[in-house]
């Protein structure tokens, strides 16, 4: 009975055919009452595993979100199905927050949402303990651990909760979380007896990316975008000026794009994420700020302007890709001063235990940069996970037979210019040195004098700038103090020849770059699929919601290839449920009739 009853809902209500990997396991552990934790990546279906069970048992279920922007995604969508939600926060005056306290006692609310801050109230506590719980949800539960790469202080006031509501359980879910946050979750909330269940980390349809960044990395990006004229997609930058750079320069050379961050005023980061989420514009260009809170399903493509702090972090981000299923693309650009740029922040830690930690963090995502191993099987051993070699979902799986060049002998120029220099200047100045620079500080010091000025003239300063990562990687130099280069031993072992050095040889091949065009099914109708999407725009804007609410690009890619007639055959859509047909099946059907009607009459 409970088996058809899930089944019914998941079809009924949200649309879908058939439960993903994991999903049902979690919701009958919830059904059960038992405590949960639930590590999914981004894309797996986290949401529905909590909202389901939620409509098939009495009460209220309270989620605990970081990010205002999320809490209010999740209950716009749910009222778009006509499940009652809603939010109490800093965004509700007095009366708005009244009017939902009311309808929560009344028992006319299935979802509360509320941040970890405004739970951590008398008030609340006491309020809660007045109404009719079902469960707990704690989405994002890796802010929980001081390990992790997202910790906020607010969510460990959460082990409160068995405190005041001993009887009622929890469930909680995240995409990221090594052995370390995972124990650090349990032991936080005194989680009873709870059902674990670790899906796998490998997303099938993200094809990664990983490159060197030449100079600032626009020609290499404006390359990877052709690909994507009227696609969605997310670009993460170092700094707040970088994403306002590059969205000025996006916007000049024609595509919709808009910069978002800490920087902006409120009301600018809302107005770029609600055109975002409503396809009003298709770039955000972004810091860590634009982070967790996208629940966007169509977005095409992400691509890291420079090096993640943590793999934690970059899971995270590249996670906001593809999370209808449709193949995307997930691209990094860096090179070694982004590690430096890093260590900066790193440094003004005081608690060496915890400097140590982000060392050994950000010392793993720039080994996963350098590596020739499968990007996602880095990813996965990364989060104790093993998976076999993608063979075709990653830039060092479909490039595995490339072609070596032994660079020793221009790593030894590099190192003894370091050297003849006292160590006391950075990759430029020695660049200068090599390439024999007229520069004035150069002539002033004397080093025109060195006899390693100018013998490094048939390179240019691209190619030297990439001799420096590779030396930077090896850990043959490091950065001393103001920037300045210092030699460890293996840069003496390769400088005394004791060591040979070589490298992928299309590093040194600086050229206009090419992204491989990234995988996409062609089985569906793509003038439809367009006629499709400009309905759902204009639903959308009349009903000033998020498009992908409506329905997703996959549903459409669907419906523009299956072309129904009627209602019974929409249904067999996947995303088509007898609740989102009854708001927008005859719109869609009677257009696909009309594109009918064009094409063969």
């Amino acid at each position: 009975m409970q088996t058809n009853q899930k089944q019914q809902i998941l079809k009924e209500v949200f649309g879908h055919n058939n439960f993903r990997d994991f999903q049902e396991e979690a919701i009958d552990a919830i059904l059960n009452h038992q405590d949960l934790l639930m590590v999914l990546p981004t894309g797996g279906g986290k949401s529905l595993t909590y909202q389901l069970p939620s409509l098939m048992m009495s009460g209220v279920s309270v989620v605990i979100s970081p990010l205002l922007a999320l809490m209010q995604d999740q209950v716009t969508s749910l009222n778009a199905q006509n499940i009652s939600a809603k939010m109490l926060s800093s965004m509700q005056n007095e009366e708005e927050s009244s009017e939902i306290i009311n309808l929560l006692l009344q028992n006319k609310l299935k979802f509360l949402y509320l941040s970890p801050e405004r739970l951590n109230t008398e008030f609340i506590y006491s309020l809660l303990q007045k109404i009719d719980l079902n469960f707990f949800v704690i989405d994002e539960a890796h802010c929980l651990s001081e390990w992790g790469h997202e910790f906020r202080a607010d969510y460990k006031a959460l082990s409160n909760l068995k405190k005041y509501f001993p009887n009622t359980s929890v469930a909680t879910f995240t995409a990221t979380a090594t052995t370390h946050v995972k124990n650090d979750i349990l032991k936080t909330l005194n989680l009873k007896n709870p059902k674990i269940i670790q899906g796998k980390i490998f997303r099938k349809n993200l094809n990664i990316t990983v490159k060197h960044r030449i100079n600032n990395g626009y020609e290499q990006l404006r390359s990877f975008l052709a690909n994507y004229a009227d696609e969605s997609g997310i670009i993460y930058t170092f700094s707040r000026k970088k994403a306002d750079d590059l969205a000025k320069y996006l916007s000049e050379i024609g595509y919709s794009a808009r910069s978002y961050h800490a920087g902006l005023s409120t009301e600018d980061r809302q107005k770029t994420y609600h055109m975002f989420i409503s396809d009003q514009i298709r770039i955000v260009v972004a810091t860590i700020a634009f982070g967790m809170g996208i629940d966007k399903s169509n977005i095409r493509f992400v691509v890291h302007m420079s090096l993640p702090k943590t793999i934690e972090n970059y899971f995270q981000e590249m996670g906001r890709a593809g999370r209808d299923g449709d193949d995307s693309d997930v691209l990094l650009l860096f090179n070694s001063s982004d590690i430096i740029q890093q260590k900066v922040f790193i440094d003004d830690v005081s608690d060496a235990t915890y400097k140590a930690h982000l060392l050994d963090k950000l010392n793993s995502m720039y080994r996963y940069t350098s590596s020739q191993n499968c990007r996602h099987k880095y990813i996965a051993n990364y989060f104790e996970d093993n998976i076999d070699d993608c063979d075709d979902r990653c830039d060092n799986c479909i490039n595995s037979d490339f072609e070596k060049q032994d660079i020793t002998n221009d790593c030894q120029k590099f190192l003894s210019a370091m050297y003849r220099t006292n160590q006391s200047f950075g990759k430029n100045y020695i660049i200068d040195v090599l390439r024999g620079s007229k520069n004035q500080k150069i002539l002033q010091n004397g080093h025109d004098k060195l006899s390693v000025y100018a013998i490094g003239t048939t390179m240019s300063q691209k190619e030297w700038f990439v001799i420096f990562d590779r030396l930077l990687e090896l850990e043959a130099i490091t950065s001393g103090e103001f920037h300045s280069l210092k030699l460890t031993n293996k840069g003496i072992e390769i400088l005394k020849g004791i060591t040979k050095v070589d490298i992928k040889k299309e590093r040194l091949q600086i050229k206009e770059p090419t992204i491989k065009k990234r995988f996409e099914s062609d089985e569906y109708n793509h003038e439809v699929f367009e006629q499709l999407k400009a309905l759902r725009a204009k639903i959308a804007k009349d009903e000033n919601i998020p498009a992908y609410i409506v329905f997703s690009d996959k549903t459409l890619k669907e419906l523009s290839n299956t072309l129904p007639k009627t209602k019974e055959q929409m249904l067999e859509v996947n995303g088509v449920g007898p609740k989102k047909f009854e708001s927008y099946g005859e719109m869609f059907l009677g257009l696909i009739g009309e594109l009918k009607n064009e094409k063969w009459s």
